[in-house]
């Protein structure tokens, strides 16, 4: 049976203008983005399928063109479009952050760091880097690679902060693991930059880990 023949109160498109997008399913929501099915599967019915072989809606979205691609239902065309609502959203986020202070909006923030790098296969290190009220000036990915103290160079999170200008930042990194533990080598490295960063007047307010889940913050967890 096509969605349209459901009832108006099943089908996915109309319940999200009824109760909102939060109260739909995973399935449901890619169903709405996909638009239509394929012979024998209705557009949910796809989604459902398409869940299941990339193991959930983080596979999806982390997949490459050509394992996108390959799916059923898929191509091209929608991995572009994808990748469009993906980017978005983080301008989205971005935008809303410079408007406020990031010290009032946490959760904001982290969501908006865990949108930059949780998608990354390998470990990235980036900065987060705010003016004198707090508000966000622009956020930098500054190193690829494995993280600790021989790849990221203080220096260069210095030159950073003062082409910005910045009064204060919030590093961040994360563990392509998914574990958000944070390692010696982790709070030794916080401990480098903010000696480095003291020296030239600029705040080290946090440091996050992006895993899955929730964000870290070493200041919540009395790392720093």
């Amino acid at each position: 049976m096509s969605i349209r023949d459901w009832p108006a109160a099943e089908r996915p498109r109309e319940r999200l203008l009824e109760l909102g997008a939060a109260s739909l399913s995973d399935a449901e929501l890619l169903a709405i983005f996909l638009r239509t099915g394929v012979t024998g599967k209705s557009a949910v019915d796809l989604a459902r399928h398409l869940l299941n072989q990339f193991d959930g809606l983080r596979g999806l979205l982390d997949a490459d063109l050509a394992t996108f691609s390959a799916h059923l239902g898929l191509g091209s065309a929608k991995f572009a479009q994808l990748q469009a609502v993906m980017e978005m959203s983080r301008r989205h986020m971005a935008e809303s952050l410079k408007r406020d202070s990031a010290l009032e909006s946490p959760s904001q923030v982290r969501n908006y760091l865990k949108a930059q790098l949780r998608h990354e296969p390998h470990e990235v290190f980036g900065c987060l880097f705010l003016d004198n009220k707090h508000r966000v000036l622009c956020f930098e990915v500054l190193f690829h690679g494995s993280i600790n103290t021989a790849h990221v160079h203080p220096r260069q999170v210095v030159k950073r902060a003062m082409v910005h200008n910045a009064a204060s930042l919030i590093l961040c990194h994360n563990h392509p693991s998914g574990v958000t533990d944070a390692s010696q080598a982790d709070i030794e490295l916080t401990r480098r930059l903010k000696d480095a960063l003291w020296l030239i007047d600029v705040k080290v307010l946090d440091h996050v880990i992006i895993g899955d889940g929730d964000p870290l913050s070493m200041v919540e967890c009395g790392l720093m």
